[in-house]
């Protein structure tokens, strides 16, 4: 039963890091204050075919903000992969979803990319901790090998 979640784990991974090439966006004086304002959380998840993909993603804005004002930037590396692929960037839109399947009373920050890509979702563990959950808002058996960590 492990090997089966990790399985279906490593294959979200897989859409994850390669459903979508990203777009850049030119910086503006705005786009560098919003920066500053940004909380970053880093990690490396786990990869069938490589030694992990180090992923960060930027959140700028808070729960509390406006909708238009929540955005996000996400970088997946993969780390020594076969083939070498280039980083995968998305920027987009982020929104808070209260509760989770196991957890009525989680935070969720659901990820939508702009134009095509894959929409995110990560469980809220604390103020440091992000966890990728499933698109049902479900948690991963090996949860632990899908946080991420609030950068300082």
């Amino acid at each position: 039963m492990q090997i089966r979640t990790l399985l279906a784990g490593s294959a979200m991974l897989a859409v994850l890091a390669g459903c979508a090439t990203g777009t850049t966006q030119q910086e503006t004086p705005d786009a560098s204050a919003q920066a500053e304002q940004a909380t970053v959380y880093n990690g490396t998840l786990p990869c069938r075919s490589c030694d992990g993909i180090d992923l960060e993603v930027q959140l700028m804005g808070d729960e509390q903000a406006p909708a238009s004002e929540r955005t996000f930037d996400l970088r997946a590396e993969y780390r020594n992969h076969p083939e070498n692929p280039p980083a995968e960037e998305y920027e987009g839109q982020w929104e808070v979803i209260d509760g989770a399947a196991e957890d009525p009373n989680a935070t969720v920050y659901e990820l939508t990319p702009d134009g095509e890509g894959q929409i995110y979702y990560f469980q809220k563990l604390d103020a440091n901790t992000l966890e990728l959950i499933d698109p049902q808002l479900r948690r991963f058996q090996n949860g632990e090998t899908l946080r991420l960590q609030r950068q300082s």
